[in-house]
């Protein structure tokens, strides 16, 4: 099975949802990074601290921009899609599950010839189980975003299998009480995992002790 992780844009705690998912599915999972852009600590870096799980990063660009804005920006070639597609099918035969954690939103490019995340799940989805979690907030603002996400990836074929909230605060607000409830009413989407705010500073034997209580079911 290939578990694709997008979110409803950058900054939603993608990475910290895929350590949780890294968990949740494990322990024969390899979390994949098609494309790394900036950061002092790669997210599959993150991951592999939180979930102590294996890891890849597929590829790596210094900026902190889209892949594709990063590769224009510095006149550097970036694997395609189909070669992405090449690199997880082989992991794919060695392990049960393979994790793929985007770049920002669904629909971030991640080559310069156009192809994005739904385009990679689209080519797997041929000859592989996918399944495609949306990571998304849960503050004012969520309902539109998360709505704009699901209909992008419904308009190409691809059904979520559910939505992950990335941070979610120990007394919320108003807006933050009731979208939790709205946002699986609004997009007709489950919600798998309701992660806490700060999760990802827990101490990695915390963190993984504690996953088994933000999903809601497999």
């Amino acid at each position: 099975m290939i578990i694709f992780v997008t979110g409803t844009d950058t900054g939603v705690g993608k990475t910290v949802a895929t350590a949780a998912l890294a968990v949740h599915f494990g322990p024969d999972v390899v979390v994949v990074k098609p494309t790394q852009t900036g950061t002092d600590e790669p997210d599959v870096e993150v991951v592999r601290r939180l979930a102590g799980c294996r890891v890849a990063q597929l590829a790596h660009l210094p900026d902190p921009l889209a892949p594709d804005t990063a590769a224009r920006l510095r006149g550097t070639a970036v694997p395609a899609i189909g070669e992405h597609a090449a690199h997880l099918r082989a992991l794919a035969r060695r392990h049960q599950v393979v994790i793929v954690e985007g770049a920002g939103g669904a629909l971030v490019r991640l080559d310069t010839a156009g192809g994005t995340l739904p385009d990679l799940a689209a080519d797997l989805a041929r000859d592989h189980e996918v399944r495609l979690h949306v990571v998304t907030r849960v503050g004012l603002g969520t309902l539109n975003h998360t709505e704009l996400t699901v209909e992008a990836l419904r308009g190409r074929g691809l059904e979520p299998a559910g939505l992950v909230l990335g941070s979610v605060p120990e007394h919320p607000d108003l807006a933050e009480g009731c979208n939790t409830t709205e946002l699986p009413r609004v997009t007709g989407l489950p919600v798998l995992a309701a992660l806490p705010e700060r999760a990802g500073s827990l101490p990695p034997e915390e963190f993984r002790g504690r996953v088994a209580s933000w999903f809601r079911s497999r």
